[in-house]
């Protein structure tokens, strides 16, 4: 016996991410595409569907992907939870205040929310070799490079990162000389220096170099299309509802990593 496909809603269809996963939804039979929620964009065709300025448009949604700007995701995110949803976050900027903050309004809710820094399937292992690695060296410094105009620094996968070497660290911070430049260092994650880079040409990329004395490990993942995040949306889509309820933040546990 067949079942019915998910409704997925997409809050910020129209941007690249929204797109992306309009089209990896209509590549599977047990997804379709729900609703479009695109602000300033009302009634405006997206790959086929007719956009909304309005968040009922997402109200008979199984599920939303919320893909918008980092300034309007938290307001977003409440009014999906709100109405019940499963949400699976794919919006940048998420620190470590700023998913407490989300655990702390998903209290005790049977809905699911998942957090994903990165749906690249190689960036979800790069973080965990990086997290793996950490207790074993004194040093540890994160690189991460992007497209020009990425609207936020540092990228979420280099501040996911960041938290958890931070949390699996057994060393101190060693001292690293002083500026001559503010910023010459690097911003301050968690105790670990990030380092951002905003180019044209670039996709997403990210380097973690960590130190002891007589040896480095360099651990580097890079994306060179799009397209590589849309396995990861699918099985976040796909899959959230096995999650316990309230909020997870990547995708490791839905790989078993």
């Amino acid at each position: 016996m067949s079942t019915s496909p998910v409704k997925v809603g997409i809050s910020g269809a129209n941007g690249k991410m929204g797109r992306l996963a309009i089209n990896a939804i209509e590549a599977v039979d047990d997804l379709s595409v729900g609703g479009l929620y695109a602000p300033g964009r009302d009634g405006h065709d997206v790959l086929g569907y007719t956009a909304s300025d309005n968040t009922a448009a997402l109200s008979e949604c199984d599920v939303v992907i919320e893909l918008s700007n980092p300034e309007a995701s938290d307001e977003n995110v409440l009014r999906w939870r709100d109405m019940g949803k499963n949400v699976v976050i794919g919006t940048s900027g998420y620190t470590v205040a700023r998913v407490d903050a989300l655990r702390e309004a998903w209290s005790g809710l049977p809905s699911h929310c998942l957090v994903a820094p990165n749906f690249s399937i190689g960036a979800v292992l790069m973080m965990r070799f990086a997290e793996m690695a950490a207790p074993h060296f004194e040093s540890a410094e994160i690189v991460e490079m992007h497209r020009q105009d990425k609207p936020d620094a540092p990228s979420g996968t280099a501040l996911n990162t960041a938290a958890r070497m931070a949390a699996a660290r057994k060393h101190n911070a060693h001292s690293r000389g002083s500026e001559i430049v503010t910023g010459a260092l690097g911003a301050d994650v968690e105790g670990i220096p990030v380092h951002s880079l905003r180019l044209h040409g670039a996709v997403a990329h990210q380097e973690v170099i960590l130190g002891s004395v007589g040896q480095y490990l360099t651990v580097r993942h890079d994306s060179t299309d799009y397209q590589c995040f849309a396995p990861g949306i699918l099985l976040a889509l796909r899959e959230i509802g096995s999650l316990d309820a309230g909020v997870t933040v990547g995708l490791e546990e839905l790989l078993g990593v």
